[in-house]
């Protein structure tokens, strides 16, 4: 899994389409209360600290490959203010857990993932027998019209010497390909579905703020004295062809992949 250069507080203030979709999430948890939880990719922890607080009987790991997420997030949520929560930098292809969990939860992650078998196979070994996944990432056409966007700026005259031998970062699914891999490793796959979503930003600023922060893999090739120069001509080649909205807002269309499974007892 590729690491970028992660500016947590930056992000913390810039995805609340995804702490939004993550509280959907939470919601099909049907949590008890003594469950213990993997949060696979829990960034700045907040989704996993509030997790934490519905398993109060149980436990939670958040794990991260960033490790300036990590650092965040222990220091936003001590140990000693949080018994049941704690925090570990690892990579999610590359998980070392065996039998530990009831449930692992995972929002806006798995996209930054090339390969996602040896992933998979992980989560298989990390939950206990009956354990369930519950995970949501870009799906297959996620923001299509963004990526466009990003697409005719990079590979413009003034832009393109900064992305060759550039390749697309990202893994979008769809559902065939995924139940596959999920019935390779032994799930039983209970829930897949490709679910569109309307990302909204309050105005350029927010969908700038946006790109900053999640599209590192082709923000981070530009020289840092030329970086808001290319992220405000992504902005406006986007705005171009999806014009903010009578109310200033900019929307982005989003398709999510939504993955329940359970690791069934073997026969």
């Amino acid at each position: 899994m590729n690491t970028y250069r992660w500016n947590a507080q930056d992000y913390a203030q810039n995805s609340h389409a995804q702490q939004q979709w993550a509280k959907e999430m939470m919601a099909l948890l049907r949590l008890t209360g003594s469950e213990t939880v993997l949060d696979l990719g829990c960034g700045d922890g907040k989704i996993t600290a509030e997790i934490a607080k519905i398993v109060d009987r149980g436990a939670v790991v958040g794990i991260d490959n960033a490790e300036a997420m990590i650092a965040l997030a222990r220091h936003r949520y001590p140990e000693q203010q949080h018994p049941n929560l704690s925090f570990q930098v690892m990579d999610a292809e590359k998980l070392s857990f065996a039998e530990c969990f009831d449930l692992v939860f995972s929002n806006a992650v798995l996209h930054w993932v090339r390969q996602h078998q040896p992933v998979i196979d992980g989560l298989y070994r990390s939950l206990k027998t009956g354990g369930k996944i519950l995970l949501r990432m870009g799906g297959k056409g996620d923001a299509a019209g963004m990526r466009e966007a990003i697409d005719r700026v990079k590979d413009s005259a003034r832009w393109s010497r900064y992305f060759i031998g550039f390749e697309f970062p990202y893994t979008f699914p769809g559902v065939d390909e995924y139940r596959l891999m999920l019935e390779t490793a032994g799930f039983t796959v209970k829930r897949l579905e490709l679910i569109a979503k309307d990302m909204t930003h309050e105005g350029p600023a927010w969908l700038a703020g946006w790109i900053r922060t999640t599209w590192l893999p082709y923000t981070q090739r530009i020289p840092e004295n030329l970086k808001e120069s290319f992220i405000e001509a992504v902005c406006s080649s986007y705005l171009d062809q999806v014009p903010l909205c009578a109310d200033g807002k900019a929307h982005v269309a989003m398709v999510l992949l939504d993955v329940e499974a359970e690791k069934s007892a073997k026969l």
